[in-house]
């Protein structure tokens, strides 16, 4: 079955370069103009992965994904006019997968794309053993994760980050490692937006009462922490 890819951008001639990209990989498109048409859209029936430009007339990126984020867990890639950091790690906090800066490469934008729709199991078999510690339970088919008998919402990259973490439970990942168990190797992101989906884990764990999810080792990187609730 193929997957459905929304291209929200303003600027046309992106759009139409997009939609080749994605036709000669196999992915179905859709398209909007702006924010306020995508989550109409989306509304209508949600695609498998929203392409998201930040900047827009009217609403733009940062907004539609605050509120998609506000009751949908929907793989998210921002696209960035500029080589603007702080609006980058603004969107991997509101709860983007990934992004990517322009001028891109359509074969990057459908390489990310392909990526994400694996690390969400849509392209994958499921995997078999649960994994957990303390309060923690992971559900690796159902992508899933829970504290303490209680879901909690994840993105695609936060619950595969976490999966990582606790696949491993006593090792240090470095931030490096972290990036090439995330996008493989060769994909060129920060430091800052690892830190970025380690910040979302905390705080979303937090509010469900567990303060202990992931340990910090300074110079050397993370590892999942206890999970002991709060």
């Amino acid at each position: 079955m193929a997957r459905r890819v929304l291209i929200v951008d303003d600027d046309p001639h992106i759009r139409e370069v997009l939609v080749f990209a994605f036709a000669k990989a196999g992915i179905e498109t859709t398209q909007a103009e702006d924010g306020e048409a995508a989550l109409a859209l989306i509304a209508q029936g949600a695609p498998d992965l929203v392409v998201l430009d930040i900047n827009m007339p009217r609403m733009d990126g940062l907004e539609v994904c605050r509120r998609l984020r506000a009751g949908s867990d929907l793989p998210i890639l921002f696209l960035s006019s500029r080589d603007d950091e702080l609006d980058r790690v603004l969107g991997i906090e509101l709860g983007a997968d990934d992004y990517v800066v322009k001028p891109f490469s359509p074969r990057e934008v459908v390489a990310r794309v392909q990526a994400i729709l694996r690390r969400a199991g849509r392209d994958a078999a499921p995997a078999a053993e649960p994994l957990g510690r303390g309060g923690l339970a992971l559900d690796l088919d159902g992508w899933t994760a829970s504290w303490q008998g209680s879901e909690v919402a994840l993105t695609v990259t936060e619950f595969t980050l976490l999966r990582t973490l606790a696949a491993a439970p006593t090792r240090f990942f470095t931030r490096d490692e972290l990036i090439d168990r995330l996008h493989g190797p060769g994909f060129a992101i920060t430091d800052r937006t690892i830190d970025s989906h380690v910040r979302n884990l905390r705080r979303k764990f937090a509010e469900a009462g567990c303060d202990s999810l992931v340990e910090t080792r300074a110079g050397v990187g993370y590892r999942l922490g206890p999970c002991t609730p709060a």
